[in-house]
């Protein structure tokens, strides 16, 4: 589905069911040089059992149109945007890496319309190394390889994971080289620097009201355990789940994310 959300074409995908704002909505936003095919599993299998669902490709990623924009603030922004050009008064934000510091910061801009939040490999501050930083602005193919080295465990290199003749890692590097591809206007910078950034996280945490889900990878180099105890006290009505994946946690254990996730949307609504 193409809206029109602050001059440019925006694309989202619904999970192969029309859109019916009438159903309860939930919103998949994806991370960094990514796009909204990292969700395709969990978003057909909610817009196939009762929701409506919009799996959106952030500004300059994907089908979306428009420059990528530079912050966690404007990003969130533009994602309430978003949902006025869809009809959606309220909805469900589940988030991924970056993409959980967009759902967060939106909670905090617009609280009333956050019926729910997940935040999956997530953490702050979300703090980029110089290197990486250095690496995504002069060197992009590298940091693609680096990034998908950290994002993806030792379990995800065997090729039965997640299905036999699927690289789990192969597709990831495949996805991100496809986002600089499309938007050469240094992307992978543009995104490590706006979580880098992002500056507000414990004041939207500690406001949520709304209830919260967790859901970590035990093997996550990217956002390991010890990083994310600051977000997870500022929360502490969230329940946490841990799966045995890395940063990749959706690719890596599909059906023990959306199970995490179903049974949270269902609890929510």
């Amino acid at each position: 589905m193409m809206l029109d959300v602050e001059g440019d074409q925006a694309y989202c995908y619904t999970g192969g069911k029309a859109f019916d704002p009438a159903r309860p909505n939930v919103v998949f936003l994806h991370g960094a040089q990514n796009d909204h095919s990292v969700w395709i599993l969990q978003t057909r299998y909610f817009a196939h059992h009762g929701f409506n669902v919009l799996a959106v490709d952030l500004p300059g990623h994907g089908r979306s149109k428009g420059a990528a924009k530079t912050s966690v603030e404007a990003l969130a922004a533009w994602l309430l945007a978003l949902l006025d050009a869809a009809g959606v008064a309220r909805a469900m934000l589940v988030g991924h890496s970056m993409g959980s510091l967009i759902a967060l910061e939106a909670s905090l801009q617009s609280p009333l319309r956050v019926t729910g939040l997940a935040m999956l490999g997530t953490t702050y501050p979300m703090k980029v190394s110089d290197t990486l930083l250095e690496t995504s602005k002069n060197d992009e193919q590298s940091a693609i390889d680096m990034v998908n080295i950290w994002s993806h465990s030792m379990r995800a290199q065997n090729p039965a994971c997640p299905a036999a003749g699927v690289s789990a890692s192969g597709t990831s590097r495949r996805l991100m080289q496809r986002m600089a591809r499309i938007n050469p206007a240094q992307l992978f910078f543009t995104d490590f620097t706006a979580c880098n950034a992002y500056a507000n996280g414990d004041i939207a945490a500690r406001a949520l009201a709304c209830p919260a889900l967790f859901i970590f990878g035990s093997k996550d180099m990217m956002t390991p355990a010890r990083s994310t105890r600051l977000l997870t006290a500022s929360i502490p009505h969230a329940k946490v789940i841990q799966v045995n994946a890395g940063h990749a946690l959706m690719t890596e254990q599909p059906d023990a994310v959306l199970d995490a996730l179903f049974g949270f949307a269902r609890a929510a609504v």
